[in-house]
């Protein structure tokens, strides 16, 4: 096989450049290290065929196998012909105008095409379009397709779109009695001191029996979330909602902690304060350094019990675990930790974006073993299912999937 070598002079190192650039705007993190050394290999290995060019720039370029599906689109469409390519340099950034298909695009291929087309928007001229009136009658709108569809799905302009509806949020709950009692006009329980004082104001005659009834406050929300690398599409889109969660405490709320886990567990509550959410999520990936890392939940779940449960979980809490259950570790230590964080909190809701999938089953063994210990099992690849959250915490018997479920173990 006659292997064709690189010109150091030759456009292709200032191509895998731009192709480099084009996956940092897909979300894949590429350093300057990375691009030098896919240079280097490429200089190295040579040209055989393009299978070979493809795994050569793969190996170089790509650290997480949940960044291997938006690579192997932005690869197809950069280096797909050399009139397209020789286009695209001559623009500097790559552009696409390829024509509308009719399949549905892969749920990477969205943010690969925005990736690679941005930049071309801002010097491109205006195009003057023939204006078209469309009876919208019988359409779905906008805010209906957005509504259903699946976060890993979005571009990254319907990404912001889904954003700033989440921060419109209302999660609202209903207050749990205490252990505290109030006088009132009515209750169900007679205030034994209260007729006593007034008694003594009498002579000792009892005329009238106060009522006393139970306290009403709001519950503590805590939220457990998973960021590994299996959660990497829905991440994101979860800290938007527990930041929009966080600054609505009057809406129902106590008290809101967050925790964030993969292969370490960190207490997030006060970067959460901060009332931008951009600048939120940043304070967060500067804190959190397993970010899009391995998936030790039960590692996590038993630092939070010993560390955190005391702290923040009180008689009345509410859990929110929000993980695909893919555990790496032991899952008999996972079932005891879950085991014994059901016994402090009031109700646990578990939020798997695998439910989006109608053939779903409980097969992995993480899941196995967490199932048993929630209230309520509900998906979250949507902004549907977010909204679905208010009926699953004001109905304590509302158990989503759970039944269905256990119904398969």
């Amino acid at each position: 096989m006659s292997v064709i070598p690189i010109t150091p002079h030759g456009r292709l190192p200032e191509n895998i450049t731009y192709f480099c650039k084009a996956l940092r705007r897909a979300g894949v993190p590429v350093g300057t290290a990375q691009v030098i050394d896919a240079i280097r290999a490429v200089e190295t290995v040579g040209f055989t065929n393009r299978r070979d060019f493809f795994i050569t720039l793969r190996a170089s370029l790509i650290t997480r196998p949940e960044h291997l599906q938006v690579f192997e689109q932005v690869f197809r469409m950069f280096w797909r012909d050399p009139e397209f390519l020789e286009k695209m340099i001559t623009n500097l950034l790559p552009v696409i105008n390829a024509p509308p298909v009719e399949k549905k695009p892969k749920p990477a291929e969205t943010r690969a095409a925005d990736a690679m087309a941005d930049g071309a928007s801002r010097d491109a001229p205006e195009q003057v379009r023939d204006e078209l009136e469309l009876d919208a009658q019988l359409s779905v709108s906008q805010n209906e397709l957005l509504k259903n569809m699946d976060f890993e799905a979005m571009s990254n302009a319907e990404m912001r779109d889904a954003e700033r509806a989440i921060a419109k949020m209302e999660l609202p709950v209903l207050k749990t009695p205490s252990r505290r009692y109030q006088t009132a006009s009515y209750g169900h329980m007679i205030d034994a001191r209260a007729a006593f004082r007034a008694a003594r104001r009498l002579g000792g005659e009892v005329l009238s029996l106060p009522r006393k009834r139970a306290v009403k406050q709001p519950p503590n929300l805590v939220v457990l979330c998973d960021i590994s690398g299996s959660m990497s599409a829905y991440s994101r889109m979860m800290m938007h909602f527990i930041h929009s969660v966080s600054l609505k405490r009057g809406a129902g709320w106590a008290r809101v902690h967050a925790f964030t886990f993969g292969t370490r567990l960190t207490n997030i509550t006060r970067m959460l304060n901060e009332k931008e959410p951009d600048a939120a999520l940043k304070l967060i990936g500067n804190q959190v350094n397993d970010w899009d890392g391995g998936t030790l939940i039960g590692t996590s779940l038993e630092r939070f019990n010993k560390d955190w449960s005391r702290r923040v979980l009180g008689s009345n809490a509410m859990v929110l675990l929000i993980t695909d259950g893919l555990e790496r570790e032991n899952v008999e230590n996972l079932s005891q930790q879950m085991q014994r964080l059901s016994l402090s909190a009031k109700h646990i809701l578990w939020l798997n974006p695998l439910l989006r999938w109608d053939g779903f089953e409980p097969q992995a063994m993480g899941i196995r073993a967490i199932l048993p210990h929630v209230d309520s099992f509900s998906a979250c690849h949507n902004l549907a299912s977010l909204q679905e959250l208010a009926a699953l915490l004001s109905n304590v018997n509302n158990t989503g999937e759970k039944n269905r479920m256990k119904a398969m173990l």
